[in-house]
């Protein structure tokens, strides 16, 4: 993956196919291979120009001391523009969903379409929890075994169902209790970027076509909060994806791909 200059930022990227351009913006922690598995590969036998990242804060880009939201907005704005994506179709999750809701916002322009996965308006009372405790464990300098900082990963991100299959679980707990980029030299970026913020209210300025997808499982992004979402974005569609926790798009794949397709394929009414 070439690494590119966005506004004095270098970004680790790669772009697939040909067609109409597709932006994906990843979740936390997440690099922009993850969309390799199963989104791109379907996207471009659509006929879709895909291109992923690793955002900010994730090496081989560049991993300043701390990422802020404002930063994440910047680089999708600056690589659709670099890349001469825009008007683009723009899809995320988590994170990724949070900075391309903001993007609507603030960069309508390079915006086509978006699709919007796992993601709030305002966070959960868990995600709240989750978020002050995993601060304090790093303010504290607490080393957790990978076994069991493996299990929590799995328990909070995927589905029962997935949890419920010995093999599938296992796996998963394979790659979880894998050291995170940056985790052993102590070089991951301190992610702040707004994940306490409410911005329901704000969302009702977002005039693009927009497609919410929420997995009934998810513990971090429960479906209700997508729904809320859905519903504080005029005109927005709501899609559910069943057995599905936080990470639904790598769980269940196909029925994600169904929803993406068809939303990023239509016309525009």
């Amino acid at each position: 993956m070439p690494l590119i200059d966005v506004g004095g930022v270098r970004l680790n990227y790669e772009e697939r196919g040909s067609g109409p351009a597709v932006l994906f913006l990843s979740g936390t922690g997440a690099r922009g291979r993850t969309w390799h598995l199963h989104q791109v590969p379907a996207l471009v036998r659509a006929g879709f120009r895909v291109v992923t990242f690793d955002t900010r804060g994730i090496a081989p880009s560049d991993t300043p001391p701390v990422v802020t939201m404002a930063d994440l907005i910047a680089d999708a704005a600056g690589l659709i523009e670099t890349l001469g994506l825009g008007p683009c179709r723009v899809a995320g999750t988590s994170m990724g969903a949070r900075v391309a809701a903001e993007l609507c916002l603030q960069r309508p322009d390079l915006v086509d379409r978006v699709v919007l996965m796992a993601t709030f308006g305002r966070p959960s009372a868990f995600l709240r929890a989750l978020t002050d405790g995993e601060r304090a464990l790093r303010e504290i300098g607490t080393k957790v075994p990978a076994d069991y900082l493996g299990a929590v990963r799995a328990a909070v991100n995927l589905s029962p169902r997935t949890l419920g299959d010995d093999r599938a679980a296992q796996d998963w707990l394979d790659i979880f209790q894998l050291t995170l980029p940056g985790e052993a030299d102590g070089a991951t970026s301190r992610l702040e970027a707004d994940s306490d913020v409410d911005r329901l209210t704000a969302y009702a300025q977002i005039s693009l076509p927009c497609l919410v997808v929420g997995f009934a499982d998810d513990l971090i992004a429960p479906a209700r909060g997508n729904r809320d979402v859905a519903a504080a974005i005029p005109g927005a569609r709501y899609a559910e994806i069943p057995d599905a926790g936080h990470y639904g798009y790598l769980e269940q794949p196909e029925p994600v791909n169904a929803e993406l397709i068809r939303f990023l394929t239509e016309e525009k009414s």
